[in-house]
């Protein structure tokens, strides 16, 4: 299939490009791109994309899958799913489900799944709602467990879940032994592959449900001081000048933890680091509400934590967007704010709030917002993204920024609804993507 996108604006971070063109894409190649492309054979297949962008396919560094153990919540169908309409051509799932991605014998079982469900994908001809494009399922990378047991104290056989193909390495939760991590940093640094830190003091967190400061006394929530997170981002650091293994720091949150990262990325320390997309767009003051999709770890920032994670992504001191989807029932997520688990979803979210609340007011450009939504996250796994140039792979996606829709059950491919945007109308919405 032939198609031609005519006056499309395309943004594309690899060749620093934005700029209104035609693009020519056939055979999952893109064969021509040009200010206007009139040779074409007469099956070609042409859309009239002004007003549309059209970026790299946006990859997601790290979220949650229900399948294994909590189908209820998300199965890998409904998650590439939400992903391809969420505009992103590859995401990667934590190693958090029931039983953990801890063997290359489920390594295999699922990266089977994934590519049965791109299959299947590729051979859908109906859409389910004219809000859902029907587009090949993203590619599916899995972090393998760094330790077997709840403990956190035995370390998975890396070498062999390296050699079976996952992404990188992560437990996803906090680590609480650093004896341990500095055992894993000796044993990574030969295999090449990426490895991912979340870095809360749990000691220091406690019973805490949101950052401390004005608005936790207001609300009257426990806080969670920044500290519990900046003292464990320091000796992550620490760890990394001594053994010189790269280190992926996820979400970061704080202010404070801007700084250290930035002071340490200029003693040239081997390090990336990410936030999510939900302490990019809100604050404490948004926990007014007390809706529980609004409980995170880490918690919401203060609206001084969010100015230095929004510069932080704009400088590169913070490289990638993540975003940290989290899908949970209704039944678990119906409870107190502090009993409720904490997360949201968010892959089919992120882009439209992203460049509605960031790209529209002018506090990021475009290229800046889809850099660190697809090269960058790439990079940090060890990953290239292709440039919008002719002979290069269709790994696209493509985006109407004034498409109004509302967030509801029909309009979603996510089985879980945990999100304050539910009900609301948003504003910009992916039309298709190429993978």
């Amino acid at each position: 299939m032939t198609e031609l996108l005519q006056k499309v604006r395309v943004i594309d971070p690899v060749s620093k490009i934005d700029e209104l063109f035609d693009v020519l894409i056939a055979d999952g190649y893109i064969k021509e791109v040009a200010s206007h492309i009139a040779d074409i054979h007469s099956d070609t297949q042409i859309k009239d994309c002004q007003g549309l962008v059209l970026g790299p396919g946006l990859v997601d560094l790290y979220s949650h899958s229900g399948e294994p153990g909590f189908e209820e919540r998300e199965t890998l169908l409904s998650l590439l799913q939400a992903a391809s309409a969420g505009g992103f051509t590859r995401v990667s799932i934590l190693p958090d489900t029931s039983p953990a991605i801890d063997n290359p014998a489920l390594v295999a079982q699922l990266q089977n799944k994934g590519g049965e469900i791109g299959r299947m994908r590729e051979k859908e001809k109906t859409n389910l709602s004219p809000l859902l494009p029907c587009s090949p399922a993203p590619l599916l990378h899995l972090w393998g467990a760094i330790t077997l047991d709840v403990a956190g104290k035995q370390m998975t056989e890396l070498a062999d879940l390296a050699s079976a193909g996952v992404v990188g390495f992560s437990d996803g939760k906090p680590f609480e032994n650093l004896a341990l991590v500095r055992r894993v940093l000796e044993y990574l640094q030969p295999l090449g592959k990426p490895v991912a830190f979340w870095p809360s003091d749990r000691q220091l967190t406690a019973n805490g449900v949101m950052r401390e400061g004005v608005d936790a006394l207001r609300f009257g929530l426990p806080p969670i001081p920044a500290s519990a997170e900046t003292t464990a981002i320091a000796a992550i650091l620490e760890l990394v000048a001594a053994i010189g293994t790269p280190v992926h720091i996820m979400r970061v949150s704080t202010s404070r933890s801007v700084e250290l990262i930035a002071s340490a990325k200029a003693a040239d320390l081997p390090i990336t680091a990410s936030t999510t997309w939900m302490h990019l767009l809100l604050d404490t003051k948004a926990v007014k509400s007390y809706h529980t999709s609004l409980h995170l770890d880490p918690p919401l920032g203060n609206p001084s934590d969010v100015v230095a994670l929004r510069a932080g992504v704009r400088t590169g001191v913070i490289d990638a967007i993540a975003i940290d989807h989290t899908p949970y029932s209704y039944e678990e997520k119906v409870q107190a704010f502090a009993e409720a688990p904490p997360g949201a979803i968010g892959l089919e979210l992120a882009l439209p709030l992203l460049w509605q609340y960031l790209v529209e007011t002018e506090e990021f450009t475009a290229l800046e917002l889809w850099r660190a939504l697809s090269l960058s996250p790439a990079e940090c796994l060890g990953q290239k993204v292709s440039a919008i140039l002719p002979h290069q792979p269709a790994e696209l996606t493509l985006f109407d920024p004034q498409q109004i829709w509302k967030v509801e059950r029909k309009n979603l491919y996510t089985l879980s609804q945990n999100t304050p945007w539910l009900g609301q109308q948003m504003k910009g919405h992916v039309v298709q993507t190429w993978c």
